[in-house]
């Protein structure tokens, strides 16, 4: 199992580390459409290249950074049914929908979405709106999310059986990531607030 782990800590440092670069294209996106949107406005003058640049850093973000967000455990699920159930029961529903679900769902993914990104690149598909982007580059950014997608979903299972084996505790015992943290701290500053409130 240990092997397993080291394998699992490199694949959470790869996505890790491309989730955070990649996240930035989303400041990037917005100063794309700032500028356009005022070069628009006070030159009238537009451009589809810019447009579809802004559609292309807001693929990039949400395809590249899928991965880093199943690290994070930060991506959405049904806490209503799931949190009645044990915490030994949440580790094979997991398992399970990792293997059933997130699995052969990224490898169809995969094997649909590389023929379909390569011809356009070998045709060299261009935007069918005048002055656009080429299209083949964004295109390939679905196999590539994808395949960051598959990496990160063996990573988890390997991760949820080494817990379910007691060979590692569960670095979201806690709950459901960062969001769920910062609701928890945003509520007991609230609780704090309130105490310290002044009775009139």
């Amino acid at each position: 199992m240990t092997l397993f782990l080291s394998i699992s800590r490199a694949i959470d440092a790869i996505n890790g580390r491309i989730g955070r670069w990649v996240a930035w294209l989303i400041l990037a996106a917005v100063v794309v459409s700032t500028v356009n949107a005022i070069i628009r406005k006070l030159f009238d003058v537009s451009s589809n290249a810019w447009l579809e640049l802004q559609w292309v850093l807001f693929g990039a973000v949400f395809l590249l950074c899928s991965p880093w967000t199943l690290l994070n455990n930060e991506h959405i699920r049904i806490d209503i049914v799931n949190s009645r159930f044990s915490k030994r029961a949440r580790d094979f529903i997991d398992v399970f929908g990792t293997v059933v679900f997130l699995l052969p769902f990224t490898l169809v993914m995969i094997i649909t979405s590389l023929p379909f990104a390569q011809r356009s690149f070998l045709i060299n598909e261009q935007s069918l709106n005048a002055g656009g982007l080429a299209q083949w580059p964004s295109k390939f950014l679905i196999p590539i999310g994808f395949v960051l997608l598959f990496v990160q979903a063996i990573s988890e299972l390997i991760k949820r059986i080494a817990i379910i084996r007691g060979d590692m505790e569960d670095p979201h015992a806690g709950g459901g990531g960062h969001g769920a943290a910062a609701e928890a701290e945003a509520e007991r500053l609230l609780q704090q607030a309130g105490n310290d409130a002044p009775i009139a």
